[in-house]
């Protein structure tokens, strides 16, 4: 999440005065050797060399939970498990998962620059910190109503819009979660690159240098590829534990190092200096909140996580808990900008120093070996975000290959194809250096119009006047998000994009308000910002509901069924079908529930229901009516 909030490409291109006594080739064996570290964790996932007790004991080697172990190894070596690994992962892998790969490269970066500005500071910091935990408490909601109506074979998000909507919102809800995927793999390329640059002592703004900071893009995207291609996404989830594990104490020690060290101390008085409440800070909290949001809904990657895990109260412990380790780790980055800019406030003040890299004016009176420790850091972080991005994308394009019945080989031959189809672009942009937060803005825009559209889809049955939205009042609505960007344009006269700080003409016309560059203080400060992201989700909902009771007036029942049905495949048309439902469960086990068990069924069942007591029998019964009648 949200390594499109960190602010600091908006500022001038000037070269730090920072320092650090590392070398290039010192950092090569810094980065070679975590990176090689993280590809042999992931060949021991695989089952390469063997599956001893002692690895399964480290958590090490993931394999499916049900069935016999004939058919629990038939399971793992299968191109499904390579790419959902499900029902495999525990509260405990999947918390430490959604934690690592969400906290990649850019927090050293995004809520420190928060806290080192004033005009933000804490508001700026807890908003920031809370933003990027809040998708995981809404997973923690909708996941298990969202895995019960796709069904047990789902992969992602894009399988819910298959089921729920048709063949049209699955494409809509791909492009939307690729693009936004993909701007976010650049920006992790880009963040490792200038980390490493500025660490060696490079000028990161200069031409002369893009060779070697392209060459550290290059490293991390051939050894994530290479053992998210040997063992996919079991290798992601497993590697992440670790990567989190490794994180937590590196920065337990740099918490302790940094501060005791006398030219960070700064006294009450100073602190306060850098220490406010303020308005600005309050819309960007708010701004923060929906945009990550609305964003992070299409991160694929965290969807993932939703069938891998083992049972539905696993995945909500694991979603819960990794919102929380999500939130401190910011929360610590955010202080120590508030602890960089009390140090020295004029020379943030005159630009002397940048707010994006107070976190490295706290570092630099340290001696060496904590610089190295910021290198693992940043590299464990990276890897962990670049690895889960890969995969979700990759699963996306594959898993209908499976159900179209490629073979498992063919399957995995696909995939990691995918995979460097979509690393070569990423690192040639990562080369070029752009000003990711731009782009980022308008993902984040275009996932606002998309976001209720696509999760009104819980909604299955008639609310009185309320209809359950149908495929084409979802299209719609979309449509309806974008026009309301348009029109937002339009009211506050605005025509033209133009980067504040460098004057910049970034793009002209009406959609040139998807950039939203309306503030000068920082790229999502404002409240003229803040407004737009509140209208633009309703504006998309409201008429999600509006064109979906019209279809349903005009269409009737056929408004129920998907726009185009013959491309669909049967079973997931027969899955599920508003039309022809009969019987529906409140709890949303329409989906098909033979991968199961009994245990689960009952769990997912009182998760939605608390107040009809369900035996087993009962729902293993209405399980199996459901999926005999193709439900």
């Amino acid at each position: 999440h949200e390594p499109h909030h960190n602010l600091g490409n908006s500022y001038p291109s000037n070269k730090t005065t920072m320092s650090y006594d590392i070398s290039e080739g010192a950092a090569y064996a810094v980065l070679y050797t975590v990176l090689a570290g993280f590809s042999l964790l992931a060949i021991l996932a695989a089952g390469y060399c063997g599956t001893s007790p002692m690895l399964h004991k480290l958590g090490i080697i993931m394999r499916p939970t049900a069935g016999s172990e004939e058919e629990v190894k038939k399971e793992a070596g299968s191109a499904d498990f390579f790419l959902a690994a499900r029902n495999s992962a525990g509260a405990r892998a999947i918390a430490l998962s959604f934690f690592a790969s969400g906290m990649g490269a850019w927090v050293v970066y995004g809520s420190t620059e928060m806290g080192a500005n004033p005009n933000l500071s804490w508001l700026g910091v807890l908003g920031y910190s809370g933003a990027s935990a809040f998708p995981a408490i809404i997973i923690c909601m909708i996941g298990p109503r969202i895995r019960a109506i796709t069904g047990e074979e789902a992969f992602c998000t894009t399988d819910f819009g298959l089921v729920r909507y048709g063949r049209l919102m699955q494409l809509s809800i791909a492009a939307i979660s690729v693009f936004y995927m993909f701007i976010y793999l650049v920006s992790e390329m880009t963040s490792i690159s200038n980390v490493y640059g500025l660490i060696v002592g490079l000028d990161t703004f200069s031409d002369d240098t893009v060779k070697y900071t392209t060459s550290i893009a290059i490293s991390l995207a051939v050894f994530t590829w290479f053992y998210t291609s040997v063992a996919g996404l079991p290798a992601s989830i497993v590697t992440d534990k670790f990567q989190a594990y490794l994180m937590f104490g590196l920065v337990f020690i740099l918490l302790i190092v940094a501060c005791s060290n006398s030219e960070n101390q700064v006294s009450k008085e100073e602190f306060a200096v850098a220490s406010n409440w303020t308005l600005d800070g309050l819309a960007a909290a708010v701004t923060l909140f929906i945009a990550i949001a609305c964003a992070e809904m299409f991160n694929q990657g965290n969807w993932q996580r939703v069938w891998a895990a083992k049972s539905v109260p696993d995945m909500r412990k694991g979603f819960a808990w990794g919102s929380l380790l999500v939130f401190l780790l910011m929360m610590f980055f955010g202080i120590m900008g508030m602890l960089a800019y009390a140090n020295d406030p004029d020379a943030y003040d005159n630009w002397e120093k940048f707010a994006y890299l107070a976190f490295f004016d706290l570092l630099a009176p340290l001696n060496t070996f904590f610089h190295v420790l910021v290198l693992i850091i940043v590299t464990a972080l990276a890897a962990s975000s670049v690895d889960t991005l890969q995969t979700a994308i990759a699963s996306m394009f594959s898993s209908d290959l499976i159900r179209f019945g490629l073979s498992d080989n063919a399957s995995r031959f696909v995939t990691r194809f995918i995979l460097v189809l979509i690393n070569i672009p990423a690192v040639i942009l990562s080369s070029k250096r752009f000003d990711v937060i731009g782009l980022f803005l308008v993902a984040d825009l275009v996932c606002g119009t998309a976001v209720l559209p696509v999760f009104l889809g819980l909604m299955t049955e008639d609310y009185g006047f309320i209809p359950a939205p149908t495929e084409l009042g979802a299209f719609l609505g979309i449509v309806s998000g974008i026009a309301a960007v348009l029109v937002n344009g339009k009211i506050i006269g605005f025509n033209e994009a133009v980067n504040s700080i460098t004057g910049e003409t970034i793009a002209t016309g009406p959609f040139s308000y998807f950039w939203l560059t309306n503030s000068s203080e920082c790229a999502l400060c404002g409240t003229t910002t803040m407004v737009t992201f509140i209208v633009v989700p309703l504006v998309a909902g409201f008429f999600t509901l509006v064109f979906s009771k019209l279809d349903v007036m005009v269409r009737g029942d056929r408004a129920r069924e998907p726009i185009f049905k013959m491309a669909q495949p049967e079973i997931e048309a027969k899955n599920y079908n508003l039309a022809e439902k009969e019987g529906v469960e409140k709890d949303g086990l329409e989906g098909s529930v033979e991968n199961v068990d009994k245990a689960n069924l009952v769990v997912m069942a009182a998760d939605v229901d608390e107040e009809e007591a369900v035996e087993p029998e009962s729902v293993e019964e209405n399980a199996a009516q459901s999926v005999e009648a193709g439900a």
